[in-house]
């Protein structure tokens, strides 16, 4: 690698073979302005024997010139306008196609099943309905269980599992998600809405709020979908959501000893603490054997059946009808031996018959409107994230993409039309999901099969459901928690990314010691103070060249990088220079300049920094008190003797930069490559 040294003056003294780079360079420009038509080359290319290269000269080489006098970026009002267009009018595209007569596609776009239902044929169907039947025999007795959890009628688990699947099956594009109640939402419902209404003391009200609720929850997820605003859910990182559901599954569980315990009393509090405290006393006062006993007996038959479906992927039938059979047997077992009359605590009375109309039950001009408002936010992101995470997995195992605007609109067009019809909150189930994907289904077609037979039950037999044992639902909920505990992805999150894995404990922490919403607030706090951290101090990095190349790269990922010396060239580790961070990089690269802090372990002889090269490549935009902070970082240079150059400045930064006259200020030494930069520089000190 060619060397510099300093003459007596103070001034670079450049070997010969830094004369053959600057030669080399005019050699690489023009053969580069070659590749371009003769309309843009208007400017003419120096020869190797008139390499005088002056930074501040107007007749810059023209590949200079792209960088300098590139268009103006988008302005403020532009991005506005069409910010505005894509949100309020993202149908204007669809409205064009009806003018060009392709209404069928139109319609397609807004109903996806239109699209796959021309290819649908009597084979597919054939795997739908084995799939979608497999899924009502898992989903009739979950979700009773999930009713119960979020503290309803048993019915309403099963009003949830008929309208908002059959408006998906219109609406979505996954075609292997299951659509029904879930507990991570029956949960965060029950342990949100009880705070306000009593289920106990005000049934009826507290079933109005949580119907207003769903309502709520729709509005907010259509808007989600229909405006864009899919990066409200990214809110919840997948560490934050991990821990999450890894907390909430154990309150779910530690929730369920209550039915399988038999007790009446318990805590309506959400926090380990409280709950643990509440089955103490239970188990000293007043549990009752005989639930507990049926329970664990049929808990242990669900979870061993679902092992030897895992063991065996041709019995996963077995874990799949396990929860009915259960459901079965178990009433069979109370109204044969009469158990009921022995302490057994069971279902009673489940409505029978279609969902009724409920918009009367919506509060929507009650006392506790803007509470309900609030908690149907919550509830929305976390269905959100749950269902869009199901279902992109899924769509990822079979190559297809999923829609998230879509999905959105889905999602929120099914809730808002459930909360008319006496349903709850409904999202994509990972577990149903799973079976549904197992039992070979091959469109959303099964979640129609499982809601007709959904309703069938309601119709012909809720009745032969009320000697089922509570225990027994109880058993069928913590028979799914497992699924919700992912141990190897947390500690991959720990392995890979330690601040990731804090939001990931401070979520599970969160849920499990405080509350559900406290731990989604940590959740999302940590992750916050991780982005700002980051962008507070994002550092710099040192480049230097790989030999036999034009490639600069980080001295510390490529020990072979050869550093230049007198020359510095740095790069920011940051997509904004603004005010969190200016003032820390200035500092960064004055410390580097003036040779107070050391970089690397490379061992190179450092001399005098007499250039420093600003990377600018993963800079997105500046702002006024980074562009401070530019200029003085060039001052302070210019007092020490050290010259500064920048390169591959990006579209809005370079625009800015002139209009800041930051550019006529450091000479025009504005570059777009390190190598050129350096070229440059060294050809210019030559002349």
């Amino acid at each position: 690698m060619p060397s510099t040294s300093l003459n007596e003056r103070g001034n670079f003294q450049f070997s010969e073979a830094h004369e053959n780079i600057a030669a080399e360079a005019v050699a690489r420009a023009a053969e580069d302005l070659s590749q371009f038509p003769q309309t843009l080359q208007t400017t003419t290319v120096p020869s190797a024997q008139e390499t005088s290269i002056m930074v501040a000269d107007d007749k810059l080489p023209e590949r200079f010139q792209w960088v300098l006098n590139a268009p103006e970026p988008p302005g403020l009002w532009c991005k506005l306008q069409n910010g505005i267009t894509e949100t309020i009018f993202p149908l204007k595209n669809k409205f064009q196609h009806l003018r060009e007569h392709q209404v069928s596609k139109s319609l397609g776009n807004l109903f996806p099943i239109l699209s796959w239902g021309k290819a649908y044929n009597i084979k597919m169907f054939r795997k739908d309905l084995l799939a979608g039947l497999t899924l009502a025999s898992l989903c009739i007795p979950q979700s009773i269980g999930y009713a119960t959890l979020a503290k309803l009628d048993p019915q309403y688990g099963l009003y949830t599992s008929v309208v908002p699947p059959f408006l998906y099956a219109i609406l979505g594009t996954s075609r292997e998600i299951a659509i029904g109640p879930v507990a991570v939402v029956s949960l965060l419902l029950s342990a949100m809405i009880q705070k306000i209404e009593d289920p106990v003391a005000n049934p009826v009200a507290y079933t109005g709020l949580v119907i207003t609720v769903t309502l709520f929850a729709g509005i907010f997820q259509a808007a989600f979908g229909a405006f864009r605003l899919g990066f409200l859910v990214d809110l919840l990182s997948h560490a934050a959501i991990v821990g999450f559901m890894a907390g909430a599954a154990i309150m779910i569980g530690l929730q369920q000893l209550k039915g399988l315990l038999g007790t009446t009393k318990f805590t309506n509090k959400t926090d380990i603490i409280s709950v643990l405290a509440a089955v103490w006393r239970s188990v000293h006062d007043s549990w009752n054997p005989l639930n507990f006993i049926l329970g664990c007996s049929f808990l242990s038959f669900i979870l061993t059946t679902r092992f030897l479906g895992r063991k065996k992927q041709k019995l996963f039938w077995l874990s799949t009808i396990a929860p009915l059979t259960s459901v079965v047997l178990s009433t069979l077992i109370v109204f044969l031996t009469r158990a009921d009359k022995h302490g057994v605590k069971i279902v009673k009375h489940i409505k029978s018959g279609l969902n009724p109309i409920s918009v009367h039950q919506l509060q929507l001009n009650g006392p506790h409107t803007a509470e309900a408002a609030k908690i149907g936010l919550i509830v929305a992101v976390v269905a959100l994230a749950e269902a869009i995470a199901v279902g992109r997995s899924f769509a990822s195992v079979r190559g297809y993409h999923l829609d998230g605007n879509k999905e959105m609109v889905a999602m929120g067009v099914m809730n808002v039309a459930g909360s008319l019809t006496s349903c709850y909150v409904a999202t994509g189930s990972f577990s149903r999901t799973a079976v549904n994907f197992s039992a070979g289904c091959e469109t959303v077609v099964s979640n129609i099969v499982m809601a007709v037979t959904v309703i069938i039950s309601l119709e012909l037999f809720t009745r032969l459901l009320f000697y089922t044992p509570i225990a027994i639902l109880a058993s069928i909920i913590l028979s799914a928690l497992p699924g919700l505990i992912d141990l190897n992805e947390a500690y991959n999150i720990w392995k890979v990314d330690k601040l990731d894995f804090l939001a990931c404990i401070g979520a599970f922490l969160g849920v499990l010691f405080a509350s559900v919403e406290i731990g989604l607030l940590v959740a999302v706090g940590v992750s916050f103070v991780t982005v700002i951290l980051s962008s507070i101090q994002p550092g710099t990095e040192t480049l230097g060249r790989i030999p036999g190349t034009d490639i600069f790269v980080d001295v510390n990922q490529y020990p072979m990088a050869v550093e230049i010396p007198g020359i510095l060239v740095t790069r920011l580790k940051c997509a904004l220079l603004c005010f969190a961070n200016s003032n820390c990089i200035k500092e960064r690269i004055l410390q580097l300049a003036t040779g107070k802090q050391e970089v690397g372990d490379k061992g190179n002889a450092k001399g005098k920094t007499q250039l420093i090269v600003f990377d600018m490549s993963n800079l997105m935009n500046i702002d006024t008190t980074g562009l401070a902070s530019l200029k003085e970082l060039h001052n302070s240079l210019a007092s020490e003797g050290i010259e500064f150059a920048v390169t591959n400045p990006r579209w809005q930064v370079i625009h800015k930069l002139r209009l800041a006259n930051f550019v006529n200020s450091i000479g025009r030494r504005v570059f777009l490559t390190v190598g050129e930069a350096i070229d440059a520089c060294i050809t210019a000190k030559m002349a």
